[in-house]
């Protein structure tokens, strides 16, 4: 077996997989990349992933334009062969991460394209590992302390995102005896926790905007609820870790901020009010809020502030969650290491103020 490192990454341009492409390069110096990119109209996957690689890195990166929706992923059947005889390890982070989409669709990217990149390692015949990326969600509806070794224990799901990807992850379980293979479980991943810097202003962001924007104050949803979020920069350096770690395969893992780090709702909204100086919120029961206030305001709202009402949709059950996430096994293997997520108090400030500089996405912020 050779011992130069290929590795095969997904979703490399995502939120996650930019910081996870750097990440790689900086502390695997004697390795190549593979990475598996969607062309765009007017736009390569090779262009892409000029955009996101340092310039002195990219001879170290090959780029292949392919869909995980796709058969052989959208590549040539010679060059899925020759990747499959060269490639080393594979990290599978392409989704879709879409809650509006039918099942049907989330499926095809979510579990066919998971069960093409397990067909994918099954067939690599120098591979090490294969680190699949889900999410702590897979838990849906539940309200109690979730463990590692868990999926299905008969919970329901919020949408076809947490659905597809309980699908997914059963299927490399499924797998793990003939693959070697480990699961990460990042819970909400947000900025990086040294510069706030982040590309995805979506989950937790959105009702910040809004309330920091004066547009709404009402929560409907509980004080006591449980946030659980990570910044981008734990989350990329333990999939990095654990990638190339032996004792975390056939193992599954949260990538969480967990019982120790977590923050209640009502906990960062006082946060958001004391930095953003604005006024105090409003917790509402949320059964109450969409079955009677909600249908109310729907009729005598309009422009920005229906607009809220519409889009907050997505989002209402991730103000009412209870459930905690067990962290043992990322204690185990990540923790004695040092890579550990700081709490979720100890960098929201920063997270706040990148939001600020940036006008929540629409400026672009000089890097210090």
């Amino acid at each position: 077996m050779s011992s130069e490192e290929l590795i095969l990454v997904t979703g490399a341009t995502g939120f996650l997989g930019v910081q996870l492409v750097r990440e790689l390069l900086d502390r695997r110096p004697d390795a190549r990349l593979a990475l598996l990119i969607r062309d765009r109209p007017g736009q390569t996957g090779r262009q892409r992933a000029d955009s996101i690689v340092p310039t002195p890195d990219r001879a170290r990166v090959d780029v292949y334009s392919g869909d995980v929706s796709q058969p052989n992923c959208g590549l040539d059947k010679a060059v899925w062969e020759r990747l499959a005889s060269e490639a080393t390890r594979v990290i599978h982070c392409a989704a879709t991460v879409r809650f509006d989409h039918s099942l049907e669709e989330a499926r095809a990217i979510n579990v066919e394209g998971t069960r093409r990149l397990l067909d994918f390692a099954a067939g690599a015949r120098q591979l090490r590992s294969l680190a699949y990326v889900g999410t702590a969600y897979v838990a849906g509806e539940r309200r109690d302390l979730v463990l590692e070794s868990e999926l299905a224990v008969g919970q329901g799901y919020r949408n076809t995102y947490e659905q597809t990807k309980a699908e997914a992850e059963a299927l490399v379980r499924s797998r793990l005896g003939s693959i070697p293979g480990v699961i990460l479980r990042p819970s909400i991943i947000v900025g990086d926790s040294r510069t706030g810097v982040t590309s995805s202003f979506k989950m937790m962001y959105w009702p910040l905007k809004i309330y920091a924007r004066r547009l709404w104050r009402t929560v409907p949803g509980y004080p006591d609820a449980v946030l659980d979020i990570v910044p981008v920069d734990y989350v990329a350096a333990a999939v990095a870790r654990s990638t190339f770690d032996e004792a975390a395969l056939g193992s599954t893992v949260h990538l969480c901020a967990g019982p120790r780090g977590s923050a209640t709702i009502l906990e960062v909204a006082r946060r958001a009010m004391e930095y953003f100086h604005g006024p105090e919120p409003r917790f509402v029961d949320p059964n109450f809020f969409f079955a009677a206030v909600r249908p109310l305001l729907w009729l005598t709202l309009w422009g920005r502030k229906r607009r809220v009402l519409r889009d907050g949709r997505a989002y209402r059950d991730y103000f009412t969650m209870r459930m905690q996430f067990d962290t043992a096994n990322a204690d185990r293997l990540l923790g004695v290491a040092g890579v550990c997520p700081p709490h979720v108090l100890d960098y929201l400030d920063r997270l706040f103020q990148y939001c600020v500089a940036s006008d929540w996405g629409r400026k672009v912020v000089a890097a210090e």
